[in-house]
């Protein structure tokens, strides 16, 4: 009798480690999941919530087959229907919106649920489809898009080192990132540094996880990250220990940009940052003399309306000081950019009609509610929960419960999402799908190979849209490829990096590194700028109606005078240890630990309103409000007001933090500005 089957596959969600991963199959049943070992980055560990992966397939409230709402929107009451009625469905709406409104109409949101190229967010699963109906793109702008367009300004891309260099660093800075919850696979390489003698700095407004662990932990206002970049410049300029030789041979502008250096004084920063302006001089000092640093800053530190001008002035740090040309030195924001993935051959953009609009994903209430020319008629929610993930969520809500908004959502639980869908399709889960993956927090390419059939009458996201083709009677060929054909296709580069790396040698190991060199100095040849060089001064920038020069652009919210008198809290709502986005929020067992929500307060502003730790309390603004549970801690500085992200509303009160933030866009990208947010808070 054979024994277990072990089937190797990666983590699909949207976290920078892209574990691999290894799943035992008996008797057609997945029994045990484990991190693979043999994986340099996964190294046999997988997080607290992905350890739970198995019980979560087999939850059950896992939605099995197609549904049709039978209630009101919001409601959450369907009938089940099968797979022909419900496509038969859709296809019959669409084809009645094509002919009245046009493609533009229809509007597909994918989301980062899923992170895969084939099936998810990455791959824009079912976009040739979309694209051959004309329907209106899709601008993914929740995640990173600010810092990505900051550094393209300076280094040409948003790819900076690979995380594991962090190991050969002297001096480690973990800017606005907490890797003991959201990627904490890094922190083995900050102890292999840690053992050669680094030194460990964290810059949060939050002592975290992770700044606890820290050798030093500085807590500037949210939103002040650029002001503290430029001042600690300062006071490396005016050791006068910046790294001449480099400035000259590899950066653009650097006289034009020193003069903005001179412009943030410690003194000045000090005012800016609300940190003592000792601790700004003595972290200036220590760059000044320690090569190489290492700098890892993540999503979270760009979602306000300086986030662009953050990550772009972080950038010019290493450039000041040369450590872009040492192993272990430069910035770590996402390796993405870094995969070169065939997007044209996978998308077929060329299949869509010229000139179509553009919807962004975190302005989707505006969008439902504002947007005429066409009206958004149907909505696709492929790999999201926008419900409860997105900015305004009242507004959402109200435009979700449009009752002409004919909305298909492909799920696998019942969200907040779904209880506002028209129909609802049944979606595989990771290990019963094929899948090929990134990771945006190292450099390995892996394969998911599904280990088991899928449950009841699910689907994959490829499947589902090749089958949605078929009863819309199209005939363009690549509407049918097959999964296998898909991961060629986006493997079809020809790029360097992908050198030796197929279909069939990942399948067979599982993943691959790409073909670079070890160490890894992305940039030691010159950077993918107009110039070869790091642009200080940027000549596209200022055609975009930028600052040439990176600068310090304040934050909406927390830097406007008017709203900081009525609402006087800045509202950090940061990743959940138990959670990762929604994804797992109706876990039992990981609500349980996670616990109801809560707010932390500084002591001094927890006594100003009368709360004390374990009271309810309100937390509101213009918006909206949520109601939580009070904790007072020295944790977060004053002014400052701390809740984590993840919550689904229904299951938490009606509303999470995201009723709390605004529907606008950052200063780059149209970027989303979750912690750029005032709030105030009384007892209840």
């Amino acid at each position: 009798m054979a024994g277990p089957l072990k089937v190797l596959g990666a983590c699909p969600l949207d976290c920078p480690d892209t574990c691999s991963w290894e799943v035992t199959v008996e008797d057609g049943r997945a029994v045990r999941l484990r991190g693979n070992p043999e994986h340099p980055f996964t190294r046999g560990a997988l997080c607290t919530k992905v350890n739970r992966w198995l019980e979560r397939a087999a939850a059950p409230d896992r939605i099995l087959h197609p549904l049709r709402r039978v209630g009101r929107k919001g409601e959450g009451r369907f009938a089940r229907i099968s797979w022909d009625e419900a496509l038969e469905e859709i296809a019959g709406r669409l084809r009645r919106i094509i002919d009245e409104h046009g493609g533009e109409a229809i509007w597909p949101y994918w989301g980062t649920g899923t992170l895969g190229w084939i099936q998810g967010g990455n791959g824009h699963a079912g976009r040739r489809l979309f694209n051959v109906l004309g329907a209106s793109r899709h601008h993914y702008s929740i995640c990173s898009i600010a810092g990505s367009h900051g550094l393209t300004y300076t280094t040409g891309t948003s790819a900076g080192i690979d995380p594991e260099s962090l190991a050969r660093a002297k001096l480690i800075i973990l800017w606005g990132t907490n890797p003991l919850t959201s990627g904490h696979h890094l922190w083995k390489f900050v102890q292999d540094a840690r053992k050669n003698g680094a030194y460990v700095v964290a810059i949060d407004p939050i002592r975290t996880r992770t700044a606890r662990q820290a050798d030093l932990h500085l807590a500037p206002l949210p939103g002040t990250d650029a002001a503290l970049a430029l001042g600690l410049m300062n006071v490396i300029v005016g050791l006068g220990a910046e790294d001449r030789a480099y400035l000259a041979a590899r950066t653009l502008g650097w006289e034009e940009f020193r003069e903005r250096i001179a412009q943030f004084p410690p003194q000045r920063v000090a005012r800016i940052t609300g940190l003592p302006e000792a601790d700004i001089v003595a972290l200036g000092e220590r760059i000044a003399r320690t090569r190489p640093t290492a700098i890892r800053a993540t999503m979270g530190l760009q979602r306000h309306g300086g986030g662009g001008a953050a990550l772009r002035a972080l950038a010019c740090l290493p450039a000041v000081t040369g450590d872009w040309a040492l192993p272990g030195g430069g910035l770590s924001y996402s390796t993405d950019d870094h995969y070169p993935i065939d997007r044209a051959a996978l998308f077929r953009d060329d299949l869509r009609p010229a000139r179509t609009r553009e919807l962004s994903m975190t302005r989707i209430g505006e969008a439902l509610l504002e947007v005429d020319d066409p009206p958004v008629q149907a909505l696709f929610v492929i790999a999201a929960n926008p419900a409860a993930s997105a900015p305004h969520q009242s507004k959402v809500r109200r435009g979700l419960a449009r009752e002409d908004l004919f909305t298909v959502v492909l799920e696998q639980f019942p969200t907040d999402t779904v209880d506002y869908a028209d129909i609802v399709l049944p979606a595989t889960m990771q290990h019963e799908h094929a899948d090929l993956h990134n990771g945006y927090g190292h450099l390995y390419l892996a394969w998911n190979e599904p280990a088991v059939p899928p449950p009841g009458e699910c689907a994959s996201t490829t499947e589902t849209f090749r089958r949605l083709a078929r009863h819309l009677g199209l005939e363009e060929p690549s509407l049918y490829a097959s999964d296998e054909e898909l991961a060629e296709q986006a493997l079809s580069s020809g790029h360097p990096y992908l050198e030796g790396i197929t279909l069939d040698r990942l399948r067979k190991e599982g993943f691959v590194r790409l073909s670079v060199p070890d160490p890894f100095v992305p940039f030691a040849e010159g950077f993918p700028t107009p110039s070869g060089k790091f642009e200080f001064f940027s000549r596209r920038a200022a055609a975009a109606g930028l600052d040439p020069l990176p600068g310090y652009v304040p934050p909406f919210e927390v830097a406007d005078p008017e709203r900081a008198r009525r609402h006087p809290l800045s509202l950090i709502s940061s990743a959940s240890h138990h959670f990762l986005n929604t994804v797992f929020a109706n876990n039992p067992e990981l609500r349980r630990r996670a616990g109801e929500p809560r707010v932390v307060l500084h002591p001094g502003d927890a006594a100003a309103r009368g709360i004390t730790t374990g009271c309810r309390v309100r937390v509101f603004n213009d918006r909206g409000s949520l109601e939580a549970v009070a904790e007072v801690s020295d944790s977060v500085r004053p002014g400052v007001a701390a809740t984590t992200k993840g919550h689904w509303p229904k299951l938490a009160g009606g509303a999470n933090p995201n009723v709390l933030v605004d529907e606008r866009d950052s200063d780059m990208g149209g970027g989303a500005v979750y912690h750029d947010t005032r709030v105030e808070i009384t007892a209840l």
